[in-house]
């Protein structure tokens, strides 16, 4: 996990949500911003809440363990 100093506020990431998203409920869904060094995710009904920053290889490793490959 990457923290965050108070002067990185997130305003330059570009966010979104998955494509396998339910778009009749899309509220009930994590946001993703990709950068070079990290991946933030995000509450999609929190935008201004808290953010979690994982090294890229460590999000690479939890979407495999999550999508059961």
């Amino acid at each position: 996990m990457i923290r965050k100093t108070s002067a990185e506020d997130g305003s330059e990431l570009r966010w979104f949500k998955s494509s396998n998203s339910d778009s009749s409920n899309s509220n009930e869904c994590v946001e993703v911003a990709t950068m070079l060094g990290a991946v933030h995710v995000r509450d999609s009904k929190n935008v201004e809440g808290s953010q979690l920053a994982l090294t890229r290889q460590a999000w690479a490793d939890f979407v495999a363990h999550a999508s059961g490959s």
